[in-house]
């Protein structure tokens, strides 16, 4: 009897063992597989990004960062695109930001989960896969023709911020959703009104969410070429914009032009186009991550 129980006792550990086994190896097969997928998508970023910078680089300057174009653009700065670059980014975070938030809000915190809503989350979603080229027909129709805005960085910042409101919205709602509920009974419980809740409990804790969203939307904005070639984007001003209903070069359209359109063009000048493009983006980028990192420091849950 004592043999049988140790027979058997021996077995189970053989097979325990063999488990125990497999599923290391199985580990270790799916740890090699995602880190072969990461460096596969990550290892041809930074060769661009690498390559941009090495070729860029030299073009930089403080007199190509604060001199207008010359000489047919082959020389000199690329100051109005900057400056037009970051208005357009401002305006079109003015006009997405809170209309966005604010639909996010609704779509989680008030409305009911009917048909209604289940078909606007659809047309949110479609809207986010449609083509720029799309929108910047839309905004041209719509923004410069309709409404007799004319090219202007206000058309420009319309169109761009729909463009990104899709993106705002979802990422925001998600943000909201993933709060636990329990801080919304405690607060309401605390006698808090609905909008209190969400003003004071709700939009604090989903804040790094949100701000994820918003930088993906507005660094889409920054880096579109096609919604401004309609609406606002100029080939060349020798002037910076005086109002919102100017026209204006952006950094997109002037990095496009000066690669396809002007003959002779030093490649140096290209690659530094594209090297302030990618540091106005990471700019941002360094921007959120710091302030996700405060909100998240300061989250309770």
């Amino acid at each position: 009897m004592a043999a049988g129980n140790n027979f058997s006792t021996t077995v189970e550990s053989r097979v325990v063992a063999s488990f125990s086994q497999r599923r290391k190896w199985t580990q270790r097969l799916g740890f090699t597989g995602l880190t072969l997928a990461t460096l596969g998508t990550v290892t041809p970023i930074l060769l661009i990004i690498i390559l941009i910078f090495s070729k860029g680089l030299p073009a930089i300057s403080w007199e190509f960062l604060i001199e207008f174009p010359r000489d047919g653009m082959r020389a000199g700065g690329i100051l109005p695109a900057i400056i037009g670059t970051f208005w357009l980014t401002l305006g079109t975070a003015a006009f997405s930001v809170p209309l966005g938030i604010g639909a996010a809000i609704y779509l989680s915190e008030y409305a009911s989960e009917n048909r209604w809503t289940r078909a606007i989350r659809i047309a949110i979603i479609n809207l986010a896969g449609i083509p720029s080229i799309v929108y910047g027909l839309f905004g041209l129709g719509l923004f410069v023709i309709f409404l007799r805005l004319g090219t202007s960085i206000i058309a420009g910042s319309l169109t761009l911020a729909i463009m990104t409101l899709p993106v705002i919205i979802s990422t925001t709602e998600e943000a909201l959703r993933a709060v636990p509920n329990s801080f919304r009974v405690v607060s309401i419980s605390l006698g808090g009104t609905r909008w209190q809740t969400i003003r004071r409990v709700v939009l604090p804790q989903a804040l790094p969410g949100i701000l994820t969203g918003v930088v993906l939307g507005l660094e889409r904005a920054a880096g579109e070429t096609a919604p401004i070639l309609f609406t606002v984007a100029a080939f060349y001003l020798p002037r910076l914009p005086s109002s919102i209903f100017d026209a204006t070069m952006a950094l997109p359209y002037h990095l496009f032009v000066i690669s396809t359109q002007v003959p002779g063009m030093p490649i140096q000048i290209q690659y530094g186009t594209a090297v302030v493009l990618l540091t106005f983006v990471l700019l941002m980028n360094i921007t959120a991550t710091v302030i996700r990192s405060w909100a998240r420091a300061r989250r309770q849950w």
